[in-house]
């Protein structure tokens, strides 16, 4: 069967995931003949697919089953929650197809050929297009986007071809609910499907190989996550490796390494979260001048093109951090870069956000980034117990933390973990962005009662105290 596919583009899009689709939109409000390509079910890519969108439906779910058994200290019990499987994975699977036909129909209303197809490179001005059926065809193109993202990485002793051993496009298949799930990896997946698989009624066990969860993660934001997940987790071990997986009748067997740690053991599922890696392989790109480092990832300029000038390159095949919002934002740099605009992927303050229960979310540099650079700070850290509307919801394990340039007093980073930290942390990002000062964020007047006062509280005890936390000076 002919793939439907113009003979030629002006730009054509490879991948159609948060940083492909936006492109080709973009491309196409400014009247260049769009092609987008994408090889997967449906637009929208993994984040859309099998990752970002059907993880937080799922940890939604999560987040109402624990809720329904703190509220018992509130007065309010409920019975034991019954988990209807196919429910469950039905509402994941229509809140993933409502956004990729959202995504098909705005392909059609911007007139973006969308072509289902694999995209490799035979020159850098040639593209052959590949069908699943096998079907193939040619298409010439004046600019190309490469969107390709990324892919979860499987080392090669945790591939034992045994499906019980998953990575996180199997884990949120939701296949069955297991007694026992191993979580290889105390990154923000591993924690994210192993807090939805614990709510759901499995005894997860998480194997971290570094001293603390989510490496990389400000530890005062991590320390009230990880009392929390200790307490709805089997496990968890710390400084930890997992040498062996065997399939076995009883399930897979895990010889793990650690101080104190019991081993082997077994357990009925076993999810591997052990990071991604970029899909800069199977495009051709040997075909072209593009350039990749040692990591996999295109090299690109600030504009994000290559070392063809007008192949560009965007999303997690580009580079750390592997964000579905960062892939987004270079979407309009290279779009607006291909239009002989001025532009250019400047951004300071990217926002990270870890969507567990507690959320932990930041933005700008952090305290540990600050002491690796030998930098001056200045470091506020506002406690929840302080805040009415965190008591009101007794959640006041949380905290608000801003890191200050102490001689000009402008806001370089902030970090927030507590309910409702990835919508909040948006006010940091438009402040270190914008080099606004503390006292830009301390005379802004926040809405009582909000967990939002806790930047506003925070920024008044850098020049002042805070209202409603007094700290005694040195």
């Amino acid at each position: 069967m002919p793939i439907n596919a113009p003979s030629h583009a002006e730009v054509v899009v490879i991948g159609a995931g948060p940083g492909g689709y936006p492109a080709a939109f973009e491309a196409a409000d400014h009247g260049k003949k769009t092609v987008l390509l994408t090889d997967d079910v449906a637009a929208g890519g993994v984040c859309l697919i099998r990752g970002c969108i059907p993880s937080k439906a799922l940890l939604h779910v999560a987040k109402l089953i624990n809720e329904s058994k703190e509220s018992s200290h509130w007065g309010v019990t409920f019975q034991e929650p019954k988990i209807e499987l196919d429910k469950l994975r039905a509402y994941k699977e229509k809140v993933v197809g409502n956004l990729t036909g959202g995504v098909a129909q705005l392909c059609k209303a911007r007139k973006v050929d969308l072509v289902k197809a694999h995209g490799r490179f035979l020159d850098s001005k040639t593209l052959l297009l590949t069908a699943a059926d096998g079907s193939t065809s040619q298409m010439t193109f004046d600019n190309a986007i490469i969107a390709t993202g990324s892919t979860p990485t499987m080392p090669p002793i945790f591939n034992i071809g045994d499906d019980r051993v998953m990575d996180s496009t199997g884990a949120l298949a939701l296949k069955d609910i297991p007694k026992k799930l191993l979580v290889i990896g105390g990154g923000y997946i591993g924690l994210e499907m192993g807090s939805v698989y614990s709510a759901i009624g499995s005894e997860v066990t998480v194997v971290e190989m570094t001293a603390g969860l989510l490496p990389g993660a400000d530890r005062d934001l991590v320390k009230p996550l990880a009392k929390a997940l200790e307490s709805r987790f089997k496990a968890i071990h710390l400084n930890t490796a997992v040498k062996k997986l065997t399939a076995t009748k009883e399930g897979i067997s895990a010889e793990l390494e650690g101080e104190g740690v019991t081993s082997p053991q077994v357990f009925d599922r076993v999810l591997v979260s052990v990071g991604r890696r970029p899909n800069s392989k199977n495009c051709g790109l040997e075909n072209t001048r593009v350039q990749i480092d040692e990591k996999g990832f295109v090299k690109v300029n600030a504009k994000r093109q290559t070392s063809e000038s007008h192949i560009y390159a965007i999303g997690d095949v580009a580079g750390e951090p592997m964000l579905a919002h960062k892939a987004t934002r270079e979407a309009k740099v290279a779009i607006e870069a291909l239009l002989g605009e001025p532009s250019a992927f400047d951004n300071i303050a990217i926002p990270a956000v870890v969507f567990t229960d507690p959320e932990l979310a930041w933005c700008g540099i952090t305290e540990a980034q600050a002491q690796a650079q030998g930098l001056d700070v200045k470091v506020v850290k506002f406690p929840w117990a302080a805040s009415g509307r965190a008591q009101s919801i007794d959640r006041t394990e949380g905290l608000t933390k801003l890191i200050f340039d102490p001689k000009t007093e402008r806001l370089l980073g902030m970090g927030i973990v507590g309910p409702g930290a990835g919508e909040m942390i948006a006010e940091g990002v438009i402040a270190v962005e914008s080099a606004l000062v503390a006292r830009d964020l301390a005379q802004s007047i926040h809405a009582h009662p909000t967990l939002s006062e806790t930047i506003m509280e925070s920024a008044e005890a850098v020049f002042a105290q805070a209202t409603h936390y007094f700290r005694p000076k040195r």
